[in-house]
């Protein structure tokens, strides 16, 4: 069975695709171009799975982003 995840995705000053997965403690990876950023953003999805499978971690409830305004 197929599992979504919420990935965030930000540019870093140097161009770099940045993707983070809130659901998925430590899940992150970067890539040059988006293309290959959701390629490796499915593999350590699996990774991150895999880990959390071995340690018997329960997954985290991604719940939202807000806006805020200072």
């Amino acid at each position: 069975m197929k599992r979504e995840f919420t990935v965030i995705i930000e540019q870093d000053e140097k161009g770099y695709f940045v993707a983070t997965v809130p659901e998925l403690n430590g899940c992150h990876t970067q890539a040059r171009s988006l293309d290959d950023l959701m390629q490796r953003v499915r593999e350590v999805i699996e990774l991150c799975l895999e880990v959390q499978a071995e340690e018997d971690v329960p997954p985290a409830r991604f719940v939202g982003v807000q806006r805020v305004a200072v």
